[in-house]
C-alpha cells in the first residue's frame, strides 16, 4: 500500500454489487470521474478482510455512477465481500488543480476566522450542493454552513490550515445547526 489508509484520499464508496459477474456500483466522490474510474486504474478498499489494492478491469457509467469490474472479483460473492467500502488512492496520485480550486481533503481541518478575527471553528467536511459547495464548520457556534464562494471565503490557505471569511450580515446566525451564535454571556471567546 502507498501510505497509511488514513492518509489516502477517498474517491468513492461501493454502493452495492451489480449483476452476477462481480461488478459493483460506486457512489463517486470526485470531480474527475473519467480520470479516477477507467480500465487499468487502481484504488484501495478496506473490507473485513483488510486493505486491498484493486485494479479496474471494466468501467461504464450509468446515471453518473460508475459500474466497475475489478480484476480478481469475478462473482457476486466476491463483490459482496468488498462490503460498502470506501475506495481510496494515495494523495500522490492526485493531479494538480487550477489556481483557486482545492481538493476537499485540503480544506478539512482548516481553522475558519472572520475578517474581524473571530474564530468560527474548524472545517469538518465539504458538502456538495446544486448551486455551490458548503463548508461544514464546527466550533463555538455549533455546526455552521458557509458557502465556499470567492465572495465569502476571501482567503484560502490550505498549507497554513486557515480560511478567512467575510460573511454577509446574519449569514452565520442563519446557517447555524445544533448550536447558537456566541453572544453576550455565552462564554464564547473565553
Amino acid at each position: 500500500m502507498d501510505g497509511p489508509w488514513e492518509e489516502m484520499v477517498i474517491i468513492g464508496s461501493i454502493a452495492r454489487p451489480h449483476g452476477n459477474r462481480g461488478q459493483v456500483v460506486v457512489d463517486p466522490l470526485t470531480d474527475f470521474p473519467e480520470e479516477r474510474y477507467r480500465p487499468g486504474g487502481t484504488a484501495w478498499v478496506r473490507s473485513p478482510a483488510g486493505v486491498r489494492r484493486l485494479t479496474m478491469s471494466t468501467v461504464r457509467f450509468h446515471r453518473d455512477r460508475p459500474i466497475i469490474g475489478f480484476e480478481g472479483v469475478a462473482t457476486i460473492s466476491d463483490a459482496e465481500a468488498l462490503g460498502r467500502g470506501e475506495l481510496r488512492v494515495p494523495e500522490a496520485a492526485l493531479g494538480p488543480l487550477p489556481e483557486g480550486t482545492y481538493y476537499h481533503h485540503d480544506l478539512v481541518g482548516c481553522t475558519v476566522t472572520t475578517t474581524g478575527g473571530e474564530t468560527v471553528g474548524e472545517v469538518k467536511r465539504v458538502e456538495e450542493q446544486p448551486a455551490h459547495r458548503l463548508l461544514v464548520i464546527v466550533g463555538a457556534w455549533g455546526e455552521v454552513l458557509v458557502p465556499f464562494t470567492s465572495g465569502i471565503c476571501v482567503e484560502v490557505s490550505p498549507g497554513a490550515r486557515r480560511i478567512v471569511i467575510d460573511p454577509p450580515a446574519g449569514l452565520l446566525e442563519l446557517n447555524t445547526r445544533g448550536g447558537r451564535a456566541p453572544g453576550p454571556g455565552s462564554g464564547a471567546g473565553a
